[in-house]
């Protein structure tokens, strides 16, 4: 399992990394659109901050686009890359020229066949976006567990995306994904329980433990 952290917020990755157990950052256009600096320095300072995996989603609509973008995506990032290819003809078109090279995740996936089809291309991650699939499906959960068989015996993961609330996040390991990306607030959240810290407040007050 994996956990990740959803921005491009270069203050936000730089807090994150001190957490220890970071996996990488996942980032997309609108999120790198609210970043102060460009692209291409917000990318360069993230990978400095996190040493694991770091997302970059393609942009351009088509095949010979997509790969010319993925190859500078991934001169400028290393080999700390992911493509996040979106789930279209052209985007699978381009999973399969690139995967055997940078590792790709297919993103904005919306039925469990189009997971099918990532595995094919040789994906290797599957991106649903659970509650957004909740607002336009009806059920995320749903979609996750099906994306969950049809991926089984294949090399392809699942990485949900679009968690609101650390309940949402829970379920949705339960229902299959194998990753999670988060943005920092939630991130936050996942780690603190008010019980949690009503214990350790108890242990400080009544307690003893080593001098150091």
């Amino acid at each position: 399992m994996g956990i990740y952290l959803d921005t491009a917020i270069v203050a936000e990755a730089k807090e994150a990394s001190k957490f220890g157990w970071l996996s990488g950052i996942t980032t997309n256009p609108t999120l790198l659109a609210k970043s102060a600096l460009s692209p291409e320095m917000t990318l360069k300072q993230l990978v400095q901050l996190i040493p694991g995996e770091v997302y970059y989603q393609l942009i351009t609509p088509d095949f010979d686009g997509m790969v010319a973008e993925g190859k500078a995506a991934f001169e400028l990032i290393g080999k700390q890359t992911v493509l996040k290819i979106p789930a279209t003809a052209a985007g699978f078109q381009a999973v399969a020229y690139l995967s055997a090279e940078i590792p790709c995740a297919v993103t904005a996936i919306y039925s469990p066949a189009q997971a099918v089809i990532s595995a094919q291309a040789g994906a290797k991650y599957a991106i649903a976006y659970v509650n957004r699939a909740t607002r336009l499906l009806g059920d995320g959960f749903a979609l996750v567990r099906e994306m969950a068989n049809v991926l089984q015996n294949t090399n392809t993961e699942i990485l949900a995306a679009s968690i609101k609330s650390p309940d949402e996040a829970v379920k949705t390991l339960l229902a299959g994904a194998h990753h999670l990306t988060l943005p920092f607030d939630i991130l936050q959240a996942m780690a603190v329980n008010e019980l949690s810290q009503q214990t350790v407040d108890e242990f400080a007050k009544n307690g003893q433990g080593i001098s150091y």
